[in-house]
């Protein structure tokens, strides 16, 4: 049997069909079983995981109240830090920088989690410190799509999707930068939310660019991608960016009629795949016939987005990741005889960041240098707010969302792209306009296309207004019930028959 969504895990322990042991001890014996096939998971706590799932089930036949996600098994994308008083695992942002890193806290979204009752079976692969879309860029190896295990899951939350589309679990913790989250569900036929920057706090993610990060949701259905967001969004103290808006109502919006609401299409002739444009008019057609608004939209400034992306963030990154010298933290390589302080320094970044971390401090410490920071880093900030005023623009004119493609291509094959950063970067062309205006999106499975004889989902994806996630939500619903997408991928089909 098909590994069921997070709510529906939810109700059946809740039910008392299964309890939380059963659905943990499931979990991880599916993870034993793929790990070696799709390389999604850092960590995985078999003895801890077990632990607290009899102790949910103790409580709950003692009669103690129970929170919403008890005994739910999750997955925590590993730059999302989990505390040592519950786990023993590392938080290593699959970087050999922090091989050995073992945090002394949990993130306030992890804590959010635990509180509800979720139980933590693995932290999951990535791109190192989230710099990368397809799940290559790890210091633990490439992770693979459970679709076909010679392509991309998408990056950087690689593993989580990955763990999600073998049917591990019903929901996993990712963060999206530029696109993270939203673009390996749309490669994994999957859900993948971004809410707001500052709906769900920053404290704990490892901060890759600290005005465009926030932590997301992959899952099979908008159902839980609406539950899971009601749990992990609110304010947070601990991070000065946190929001102090309502975070009520999240759940009962997506069975509201979305009748009568507005969305603007942007359509992008020839810079997507004939199935990914395909995909587009049925999500279209879909909604317009759950009786919502379909107009025309424009985003004149999109085709500027990579570029301003790719300077902003790498400019945040070489300024975050300065911490990492081998003496305040990360690796330190030993001192050989004759070398001095610059030695340690240079030798301890060199060896212990990858390839592609490497490009983007360089790039980004090269943007904000003297002489260069107006005319890269200042500029790519001008377009970003013009990159903004175009998405106000639709909503003015009374669009709640906008309809748009996820990625340009379906998963492509894993070191295809590896050899050109800008054809990889250029994947992400989408998805980072959401991350630089600070708005909600969400990536919706919109069906399978065939490449090279294997067939492979693609999504479609709705931006919203800011904080309008419960909107957001309704519209996707719509967009759900519409396209009817339940596939899943053959490896989870394999593992559950």
């Amino acid at each position: 049997m098909a590994q069921p969504g997070m709510t529906e895990t939810a109700r059946r322990i809740a039910s008392g069909e299964c309890s939380a042991r059963e659905a943990v001890e499931q979990a991880l014996s599916r993870i034993d079983l793929v790990q070696p096939e799709i390389n999604a998971f850092v960590d995985v706590f078999h003895e801890a995981a077990i632990a607290h799932a009899s102790s949910v089930d103790d409580r709950r036949v003692s009669g103690e109240e129970m929170g919403p996600l008890a005994g739910v098994p999750v997955v925590i994308k590993d730059n999302i830090c989990l505390g040592q008083d519950a786990y023993p695992g590392r938080t290593t942002c699959a970087s050999r920088m922090l091989g050995g890193y073992r945090s002394p806290y949990s993130a306030t979204a992890v804590e959010k989690l635990l509180a509800a009752g979720a139980i933590v079976v693995a932290k999951a692969n990535l791109d190192e410190f989230a710099m990368g879309g397809s799940g290559e860029h790890s210091a633990f190896g490439p992770t693979r799509n459970p679709w076909d295990i010679e392509r991309t899951p998408g990056g950087s939350s690689s593993g989580s999707a990955a763990a999600v589309a073998a049917g591990v679990v019903g929901m996993a913790l990712g963060s999206d930068t530029g696109g993270s989250v939203r673009q390996p569900a749309a490669m994994c036929g999957l859900v993948g939310l971004k809410p707001t920057y500052g709906r769900v706090s920053r404290y704990g993610l490892v901060a890759f660019a600290s005005s465009l990060d926030q932590i997301g949701t992959l899952t099979h259905n908008v159902e839980d991608a609406a539950a899971a967001l009601s749990v992990i969004a609110g304010h947070d103290a601990h991070d000065a960016t946190s929001s102090t808006r309502d975070v009520d109502g999240f759940s009962s919006a997506i069975e509201a009629d979305a009748k009568g609401q507005h969305v603007a299409v942007v359509r992008t002739e020839g810079s997507v795949h004939p199935g990914i444009a395909d995909a587009l008019e049925r999500a279209a057609k879909v909604l317009g016939d759950a009786g919502v608004g379909v107009d025309e939209g424009a985003l004149p400034h999109t085709r500027y987005g990579v570029a301003a992306y790719y300077l902003i963030a790498p400019a945040e990154a070489s300024s975050n990741l300065a911490r990492y010298d081998g003496i305040r933290y990360g690796r330190r390589v030993g001192l050989r005889e004759g070398e001095g302080l610059e030695d340690l320094y240079v030798r301890s970044r060199t060896e212990a960041f990858g390839d592609e971390v490497k490009r983007r401090i360089l790039l980004g410490t090269h943007a904000l240098s003297s002489g260069y920071y107006d005319q890269y880093y200042g500029k790519a900030q001008r377009t970003r707010r013009l990159i903004k005023n175009d998405f106000d623009a639709i909503f003015a004119s009374g669009a709640r969302a906008v309809l748009m493609p996820t990625t340009p291509t379906p998963a492509f094959r894993l070191g295809e792209k590896l050899g050109d950063p800008m054809a990889m970067y250029l994947e992400d062309a989408f998805t980072v306009g959401a991350n630089l205006a600070g708005l909600p999106a969400i990536s919706v499975p919109a069906g399978l296309v065939e490449v090279d004889g294997v067939k492979l989902p693609v999504g479609v994806q709705l931006v919203g207004r800011a904080f309008d996630e419960a909107g957001l939500l309704q519209l996707a619903r719509a967009l759900e019930r519409g396209l009817g997408f339940d596939a899943r991928s053959p490896l989870s089909i394999k593992v559950c028959g």
